[in-house]
């Protein structure tokens, strides 16, 4: 009963407010980093990003980048997206730009390269790293290879590059100069890219050791940089992005079990949730903002799952109702993430002495609706009497399991597939057969029995 009210008393009488945020000042110049592997995660962090640069009238935006490549779908997005920002977006590189990192480097109005690095080799392969068959990357390579020169070209950039970063076939020359030649894709270090052809660079517009270094040679305000990391949501979304094979993997080895198993339960459980991760991991970073509200979430769902269906489990109703206080006490700290996660008693004494309130006062009120409310006719029905007339006996052998043993025999009461239930003795029994599925009414025979797992088979 103490627990219920302590639930009761966190759900009504408790709203979590939102920490303060980041403030992106006025004529800031926002770095943010752009990290391994490019996917769906990293897209929805620079969104939200350029979108925050954007409303506060952000100079500027500079990619700090180090990433070997990833999804050519996601890295049109981002491409997309910088083009049509207000924000100009510079790049510095970090130490790679590797094949979509080089490509959305062509999107920003300039590419800066720390002293040891390197940028190019963008020749589209599939998802599992293999090469793409001879007429799809020939399409591809022609379709995306015409649309990043433009891209380039808008920018002010050499558009043949495009070609030598993507396609084997061609000779990259600019004037009278061979930059790279047919049958070898391009791949240019830090001096390379910053080379004048002309008295033009080839790609970098200079070489620089540091972000402030960058945004001096950029003629940005090197005292206004501000960067950014990803938020709690955003680096799990990068996590499950990274580990996407393991979850499918373990997704499909929970599937064999579960299928193998009587009943729903822990494997089919885990499965789903892999497969989840598997298929919508990368859009968690959407949720950014919510993580409170997400810890929150779970000790509720915690609590609820102790009650429903682990009635006794006190451990989980107590982990539940220890996520929910401490979400609704970190929601109600005013902290901003940027800075170093550290407390003092003035900034968590406000939040106690308000907890405290909302407890105490929750507890008292509900006690007293307790009390007084079935008194009033129209709420009377809400509450169990002492009078309430006892339900229909139901035989007591419906919930007792008979000392099963190998030899018996029974009928399919459910079609097991291969898991279900068989009647023996005028009880339902979870049972499991070897594999094959057996249709309700038919008559099987028990082969074996190991603590809950009987095994059984059908009778020709």
């Amino acid at each position: 009963m103490l627990r219920f009210f302590l639930f009761i008393a966190l759900v009504v009488g408790l709203l979590p407010a939102r920490a303060a945020e980041l403030q992106i000042a006025r004529g800031a110049v926002v770095v943010v980093p752009l990290e391994g592997a490019v996917s769906d995660a990293q897209f929805f962090f620079l969104r939200r990003i350029l979108k925050k640069a954007e409303t506060a009238g952000a100079s500027a935006l500079i990619l700090d980048m180090d990433t070997p490549g990833g999804s050519l779908k996601t890295t049109e997005k981002i491409v997309q997206m910088l083009m049509k920002s207000s924000v100009p977006a510079y790049t510095y590189v970090d130490s790679n730009a590797g094949s979509a990192g080089a490509l959305i480097a062509l999107a920003t109005k300039k590419v800066y390269m720390a002293p040891v690095s390197a940028i190019g080799a963008a020749a589209p392969v599939a998802g599992s790293g293999e090469e793409i068959g001879a007429t799809m990357n020939a399409k591809i390579v022609s379709y995306f290879s015409g649309y990043f020169r433009s891209v380039a070209e808008l920018n002010g950039y050499h558009p043949q590059l495009v070609d030598g970063f993507m396609n084997l076939d061609k000779e990259v020359k600019i004037g009278e100069v061979v930059i790279n030649p047919k049958g070898a894709l391009l791949t240019l270090s830090a001096q390379e890219a910053a080379r004048e052809i002309d008295g033009k660079p080839l790609l970098a517009s200079g070489i620089a050791k540091d972000l402030t270094e960058v945004a001096q040679k950029a003629g940005l305000a090197a005292d206004a940089i501000v960067k950014i990391e990803p938020s709690g949501f955003e680096k799990i979304a990068l996590l499950v992005t990274t580990l996407a094979p393991l979850f499918l993997l373990a997704g499909a080895l929970g599937a064999y079990l579960e299928f193998k198993s009587p009943g729903f339960g822990v494997a089919g459980i885990l499965s789903a949730f892999c497969f989840l991760m598997f298929f919508a991991g990368h859009y968690i970073a959407g949720l950014t903002g919510l993580e409170v509200a997400a810890v929150f979430a779970l000790g509720l769902l915690f609590v609820v799952v102790e009650l429903i269906f682990f009635p006794g489990v006190l451990a989980l109703a107590f982990l539940g109702t220890a996520m929910m206080i401490g979400a609704i006490f970190f929601a109600m700290v005013d902290f901003y993430p940027a800075q170093p996660l550290t407390f003092s008693f003035g900034m968590v004494a406000r939040p106690m002495l308000n907890l405290a309130i909302a407890i105490v006062g929750s507890v008292l009120a509900i006690t007293l609706l307790a009390r007084f409310l079935p008194d009033f006719p129209v709420f009377r029905r809400l509450f169990l009497t002492a009078h309430a007339p006892a339900g229909p006996s139901i035989p007591e052998a419906t919930f007792q399991r008979p000392g099963v043993h190998a030899g018996e025999t029974g009928i399919v009461h459910s079609t097991l597939h291969p898991a279900g239930k068989i009647l023996i003795s005028d009880a339902l029994v979870d049972v499991v057969s070897e594999g094959e599925f057996i249709e309700a009414g038919e008559t099987v025979r028990v082969i074996s029995v190991a603590g809950d797992r009987i095994v059984v088979e059908k009778i020709a």
